[in-house]
């Protein structure tokens, strides 16, 4: 019920505040903090068109076996939500640009 204006990390207990600010200054430190939330997968959602960000940025997640999918933040929580349903172990990484 609360409207955000900065980028977040959404997860079925909680939303933390995410310091990636913008899709063009993702580095490698934003992945690994959602490396390390303990999900299977991550939606990043990449603000209102999807923007593919370069796999050396997410090469961790995958080396750890956390799959990512990569769509528009309307898309990510509309994929959010059904996967939640779901009682997957996922999080929306969520740009507002």
């Amino acid at each position: 019920g609360e409207r955000r204006a900065s980028s977040v990390v959404v997860l079925p207990d909680r939303v933390e505040e995410w310091a990636a600010s913008a899709f063009d200054s993702l580095a490698p430190e934003h992945f690994l903090f959602l490396k390390n939330l303990g999900v299977e997968i991550v939606l990043l959602g990449t603000g209102p068109r999807q923007r593919f960000p370069h796999p050396r940025l997410t090469a961790g997640l995958a080396q750890a076996g956390i799959g990512l999918e990569v769509m528009d933040v309307q898309a990510a929580c509309r994929t959010y939500n059904i996967l939640v349903a779901e009682e997957r172990r996922v999080a929306a990484a969520l740009l507002f640009e």
